[in-house]
């Protein structure tokens, strides 16, 4: 199965942020076992790193988590046409949109 792993729900794992830890936990032990192949967007890793070195004040730790991310996932291919795609698609939440495609 593929999933489009949310930036939020990566936040989550990474930064052990609750009460959603244990959930994305679970999500990302799936993803390592090779049960679900997880997928981020090119712009999640820009957020994770932007999140994560603002909530940990430290550059090492936000790189670390754009390693680890890209270590596991699988980054989405994305240009004009699918973000145009996305944008038009009629879902509120322009991110989710891409799961769709």
């Amino acid at each position: 199965m593929k999933v489009l792993v949310d930036t939020n729900v990566l936040l989550d794992f990474l930064l052990e942020r609750e009460p959603f830890k244990k959930d994305a936990e679970e999500l990302f032990a799936a993803i390592d076992s090779g049960q679900i192949i997880g997928y981020v967007t090119a712009t999640t890793l820009t957020d994770i790193f932007y999140i994560a070195r603002k909530h940990t004040r430290s550059l090492e730790l936000a790189r670390e988590a754009v390693s680890s991310t890209l270590e596991t996932m699988t980054i989405c291919p994305i240009n004009r046409n699918v973000l145009e795609s996305a944008f038009t698609s009629g879902l509120t939440d322009f991110e989710d949109a891409f799961s769709d495609l």
